[in-house]
């Protein structure tokens, strides 16, 4: 099977009930510097494995311009790093929202990001292996 390494608007974690409820419900991880928000869902209607959101906080990063660089350069990171954790929601039958918060207090390049992504998607597919529980 053929990996695809788009990030479409299915892919994208946008409605405002899910965000709230991923918020309420759901399990983080850390990785400096980012806050992870991940939560199992059982939900018909979305459409796709896999949900993800980023947010970069406007306290630390004061100029719109740096935050949309983060939020930019994170999206690459995961479009790129995310096809193995999606196989394996599919192929297991689960769904997932998720949430990457950026926490650092200075504008990062993209390797770094890349690489700390990298450490929660294996951490993401650690948590699936070893918890039956977690599908709701």
């Amino acid at each position: 099977m053929k990996k695809s390494f788009t990030l479409s608007k299915q892919e994208r974690l946008k409605s405002r009930k899910r965000i709230e409820q991923l918020f309420r419900e759901g399990r983080s991880i850390s990785v400096y510097p980012f806050r992870v928000l991940y939560l199992p869902v059982a939900d018909a209607r979305l459409p796709d494995a896999l949900q993800a959101g980023i947010a970069v906080s406007s306290k630390n990063f004061k100029k719109a311009v740096h935050r949309n660089k983060i939020k930019r350069l994170t999206r690459e990171a995961y479009r790129l790093l995310k096809p193995d954790l999606q196989q394996k929601l599919v192929s297991t039958n689960r769904q997932f929202l998720l949430m990457f918060i950026y926490t650092g207090k200075d504008l990062p390049d993209f390797l770094l990001l890349k690489e700390k992504v990298q450490v929660i998607l294996n951490k993401l597919l650690q948590v699936i292996d070893e918890d039956p529980a977690i599908h709701p």
